[in-house]
């Protein structure tokens, strides 16, 4: 588990010191200073914590601390305390930025609950942040979208073994985003080493050894010089092996050996060479089913499986699609060049009630379909007796979705410009287009 961490700067020596330890006991390890000059020593950029500063200081004031942390670091957490009767002093560090601010005297818990909640912000800020720059070093990985329990699941796994060195099974029926999540697993290695993908579906037998091995010159008939094979092309890097399933029993083997002692030999060569990848397989049925059937190599599937991540269905994560369709759609829009389609909640949640069988991938046709206008009228409002009706939120939400994108596309994606056409302010409209996980560009 991460590290709670806060800085606390208060003047009071008595006041100091129970915050101090009221937060301590909370689990949060405490830096705590007299004022804001010592404080901001020991600030530094990308600081993983919370800030909880007192109002009136000696020297610069809490407010003025406040501003200065505020823009350096827009997204940093900082929690005012004020004394009884400041309210005015209250409104204004809301309006500066502050994460909060708390009245004095205040009981423990409304402090710890305002700090807990202000430091899981943080950590999901941060963990944007290096998405974000994971996705900037690997621009065609695309995203992994979606808020649901099922989704959040799969991306704790990823930020949790994506910097090891463990090989990973990916588990999931066809469109659930196999490919997107080895991606994502690779960006999260900080390998820099290809990703390098092949799906050994789409290989002939006779061409598959040679294709992930490698060969040598005159290994076969047609082999007219060397070949370089996907496993050490990808040294340093990251082979994705999808549709591991049908890979030839006879080849199973010689995988396994290969990930054992990480060494391979070439078509036609004697001497085994050293390599350096990481191996992520996926398949679209269960391997261990398989193996029982005599269809795959049960120590192949253990040796693969080290660490297994299973994909829901689109099915299973239905609250999903709204923020789906229209992350597909606004890429449809770009490379298309077409207008942005507007729809109802009822045809949202009339989409919601479909199965889905292609999942994601069905889901981002059918978003191209919709922004093209080649969609018929019973395939946009189909008739449904068991549709799954939304909340109210999730209304909310996905139709003001649609709003902040249609203001940001006649913005030009300026930030600021649009906060200002939609009327609120543009830290407002940061923390909505987190929310509402919508790029900008």
């Amino acid at each position: 588990m991460s590290v709670l961490e806060a800085i606390l700067v208060e003047d009071e020596h008595s006041v100091r010191l129970a915050t101090m330890q009221t937060l301590e006991l909370d689990g949060f390890r405490v830096q705590a200073f007299e004022d804001a000059e010592q404080a901001l020593s020991a600030i530094r950029p990308g600081f993983p914590g919370v800030v909880i500063t007192d109002v009136r200081l000696p020297g610069r004031s809490g407010l003025e601390l406040l501003a200065g942390l505020t823009a350096a670091e827009p997204d940093l957490p900082v929690i005012v305390m004020t004394g009884h009767g400041d309210v005015d002093m209250a409104v204004e560090a809301m309006r500066a930025g502050a994460y909060d601010f708390i009245e004095k005297p205040f009981a423990a818990e409304r402090l710890t609950e305002s700090v807990r909640r202000a430091q899981e912000k943080r950590r999901l800020v941060l963990d944007n942040q290096r998405l974000r720059a994971a996705w900037s070093s690997h621009p065609d990985m695309p995203a992994l979208i979606g808020e649901s329990a099922a989704i959040e699941k799969v991306r704790t796994l990823i930020r949790s073994i994506g910097p090891t060195s463990v090989d990973v099974l990916i588990n999931g029926q066809t469109g659930t985003g196999k490919e997107v999540v080895a991606r994502q697993l690779h960006a999260a290695s900080g390998r820099k080493g290809p990703f390098v993908a092949l799906n050994c579906g789409a290989l002939p037998e006779t061409v598959f050894e040679s294709e992930i091995f490698g060969h040598e010159a005159g290994a076969f008939t047609s082999a007219q010089k060397r070949r370089i094979g996907k496993l050490e092309y990808a040294n340093g890097g990251t082979v994705f092996l999808d549709e591991i399933e049908t890979m030839p029993l006879s080849l199973q083997v010689k995988l396994l050996r290969v990930l054992q002692e990480r060494k391979l030999e070439r078509l036609g060569a004697n001497v085994p060479i050293d390599i350096d990848c990481r191996v992520i397989a996926a398949s679209k049925t269960d391997l261990l089913a398989l193996s029982a059937e005599g269809k795959f190599r049960e120590d192949l599937y253990y040796r693969i499986g080290v660490v297994s991540i299973d994909l829901p269905r689109l099915a299973e994560r239905r609250e999903d699609i709204p923020l789906l369709l229209a992350h597909f759609v606004e890429g449809a829009v770009m490379r298309f060049q077409r207008p942005l389609p507007a729809w109802t909640a009822a045809e949202v949640a009339q989409w919601q009630s479909r199965d889905w069988p292609g999942n994601v991938r069905e889901l981002r046709n059918f978003a191209d379909r919709l922004v093209l206008g080649v969609i018929d009228r019973m395939e946009r409002s189909p008739q449904a007796s068991d549709s799954v009706a939304l909340t109210l939120p999730q209304q909310v939400d996905a139709y003001e979705r649609l709003l902040i994108v249609q203001a940001l596309q006649a913005n030009g994606g300026n930030v600021a410009s649009t906060a200002q056409h939609l009327g609120i302010p543009k830290k407002t409209l940061y923390d909505k287009l987190k929310k509402l996980n919508i790029g900008i560009s």
